[in-house]
């Protein structure tokens, strides 16, 4: 008899959060710690690019444009692109710039050409968050450099990311881009996984050492476009198997939705979010020449709506450092949690199923009921008990029947319902 009582990620890793959306309705596949207070690092700039576009579309900027650098921007520490006090850059360069080389001198550029002022820009992104239904970021500055103040969570963060892609599809192809060259320097992207994701086609990488390593990835596969975040990694490469993980078992779990079939979706959220359509529309104006080709992704429509019960409380640490160096530290959660979804995984490639037959407060109310369910069942079946326990402030414990094949699981679920006990097939690594 085996009895499994698996543990929520934010146990070792407190600074992580992870959200993943599917984009056609709006639906939630997974969703943790995402209401919590954390720094979204370079992040940010996905806001500085959305005011950006917005300037483009309302004719305050054109592509070609130059861009003074001040004294203030030069100043501003790695990464960046070195541009000197008294020289300029063209518009559509410092887009490529924010995009690819995440470039702190240049976000100072756009700020102070759309702001006046790097501190009057970050009010105007705050105010534009809260347009959008960002309820819980603040900004502080265009590049996300440290700043104890600067403040989001991982729910809002994906709220702007659907927005700048849904609102600017003519600009949202900056967002793909893997390297390009600037004064005869080559600059290459920090985002592997839209080199190596396939569907994925765009968005952006953040860290600083407060936040860890963050990153934003949409991806798409047939006619579904999920949004996926991780914050807090321990390094960018296990960020990057962490949301490769998540949009991978996202997939799955969207597609065996779709098929209504028995396999279960206890762990869904059963929430939806809704990106509305920005309620100003862009003045009528000539369009501005494309310094490359564009991409436009197919756009969600959705129309449920998100009310949190409460703002996040958590209190968070004060950031301390910049830059994405790609470092390896002694101990690394993330990358214990991703090798124990690739185990769940084997097992369900090799009698990874099983059965659910109930959910509880309790844990030994749990064992119980599973014990009593595979004593209902024929020898034959087999199976182990199992009761694990979902994250949450108030766990639910689900009585399980666990290391089956599925003809296993579904006749035992068949002979369960015979005597009136409920009971859903499960897969062992969703």
């Amino acid at each position: 008899m085996l009895i499994v009582v698996a543990l929520p990620l934010q146990a070792a890793n407190p600074r992580y959060a992870g959200m993943v959306v599917d984009l056609d309705e709006g639906e939630v596949l997974y969703a943790e710690n995402e209401d919590a207070r954390r720094y979204p690092a370079s992040l940010t700039k996905v806001m500085t690019l959305y005011l950006t576009f917005e300037a483009l579309e309302q004719g305050r900027l054109q592509l070609d444009q130059p861009l003074p650098v001040s004294s203030q921007a030069a100043s501003m520490p790695a990464s960046k692109l070195w541009l000197s006090p008294g020289s300029s850059i063209l518009v559509d360069e410092a887009i490529r710039a924010l995009a690819v080389r995440s470039a702190n001198d240049v976000a100072v550029v756009v700020a102070e050409a759309l702001g006046g002022s790097e501190r009057r820009f970050a009010q105007l992104m705050t105010a534009k968050a809260r347009e959008l239904g960002m309820r819980n970021t603040t900004f502080r500055n265009a590049s996300g450099l440290p700043d104890d103040r600067q403040i989001t969570t991982a729910r809002d963060m994906v709220t702007l990311a659907v927005r700048v892609m849904q609102d600017f599809p003519d600009y949202y192809h900056y967002f793909g881009l893997q390297e390009f060259t600037y004064r005869g320097t080559r600059h290459t992207s920090h985002n592997r996984l839209v080199r190596n994701y396939p569907g994925a086609d765009g968005l952006k990488t953040g860290f600083i050492r407060a936040s860890g390593f963050n990153v934003i990835t949409t991806a798409k596969r047939g006619d579904r476009r999920l949004m996926g975040i991780v914050m807090g990694g321990f390094t960018a490469q296990s960020r990057d198997k962490h949301m490769t993980s998540l949009l991978n078992r996202s997939f799955v779990r969207a597609a065996l939705r779709d098929q209504q079939n028995f396999v279960s979706d206890l762990s869904f959220s059963a929430e939806y979010m809704a990106f509305a359509p920005s309620s100003t529309p862009a003045p009528t104006r000539d369009a501005p020449p494309a310094a490359a080709p564009v991409s436009t992704p197919e756009q969600p429509a959705v129309v449920a709506t998100y009310t949190p019960a409460s703002a996040p409380s958590e209190s968070v640490s004060a950031p301390s450092a910049v830059d994405e160096p790609d470092r390896q530290p002694q101990e690394d959660p993330l990358q214990a949690f991703i090798e124990r979804e690739r185990v769940m995984a084997a097992r369900a490639a090799a009698g990874g199923w099983g059965i659910q037959v109930g959910a509880f407060s309790q844990e030994d109310q749990a064992q119980r009921y599973a014990r009593e369910a595979a004593d209902y069942l024929s020898r034959d079946v087999g199976g182990q008990v199992a009761v694990d326990a979902s994250a949450g402030q108030r766990p639910v414990f689900r009585a399980r029947l666990m290391a089956l094949e599925e003809p296993q699981a579904r006749q035992a679920c068949e002979q369960l319902r015979s005597r009136g006990m409920d009971c859903m097939v499960v897969n062992a690594s969703l």
